[in-house]
């Protein structure tokens, strides 16, 4: 998914004669912190909230605030992660999309942003999470793969994450599966750290079977 294939049409944009209170009733019309500034169908910049509520008369206009307008854009025909880094490094609540000089496409919001990395990531499908713990070096999808599949289950979503406290790798499973717990003792087995995992487990689905049947017994 490329930045301007989620452009939110309903974002407006303003100008350098429109005074500051304005540009603040439409951060609050439109519940976020960040609009872009644009001039001539270029983007100018960024303007913030905060920049905005540190001016003490709220009419005066957006040009003589012009100098302190942040840069950051993102590109048009980029994989919308090149926004998803901006938004999340820069705190902002929308980022601004360019095309060739500086021309101004439109405006992604952060919660659009949110929702394609879900698509991504697969949150809305069934299954189970598992999320191992290693050195980089001993990182192998094939081995990973293989014995996930020796479960009769199949990785559908597979992210890496190097945690600078710790210094080693985590990789984060999304399996077709619900019930994790055998390919948690696969991986165990082969002496894979299992760090976390999520899932319906089979041993609770038996504990919940053996529970129903003792109270059918007893209702009798």
């Amino acid at each position: 998914m490329l930045n301007k294939e989620i452009i939110s049409a309903a974002i407006p944009s303003l100008h350098l004669n429109d005074p500051v209170a304005q540009a603040l009733d439409l951060m609050a019309d439109f519940h976020v912190t960040h609009l872009p500034v644009v001039v001539e169908d270029k983007l100018a910049g960024l303007v913030s909230e905060d920049d905005l509520l540190n001016v003490e008369d709220d009419s005066i206009l957006l040009s003589q605030l012009q100098a302190g307008f942040s840069h950051i854009a993102a590109h048009a025909d980029a994989f919308f992660y090149e926004a998803v880094q901006l938004v999340n490094e820069n705190g902002l609540t929308l980022i601004p999309v360019i095309a060739g000089e500086a021309e101004y496409t439109g405006s992604i919001i952060a919660t659009d942003l949110l929702k394609q990395l879900g698509r991504v990531a697969g949150v809305n499908e069934p299954g189970g999470i598992i999320v191992l713990e290693m050195e980089k070096v001993s990182f192998a999808f094939a081995e990973i793969s293989k014995l996930v599949e020796t479960n009769d289950a199949q990785i559908i979503q597979l992210n890496t994450f190097a945690d600078a406290a710790s210094g080693n790798f985590l990789v984060t499973l999304r399996i077709n599966k619900a019930e994790v717990s055998d390919v948690v003792a696969t991986f165990q087995r082969y002496e894979y750290q299992v760090k976390y995992y999520f899932g319906e487990e089979l041993y609770e689905n038996e504990l919940r079977s053996n529970y129903d049947h003792l109270m059918n017994y007893l209702n009798i």
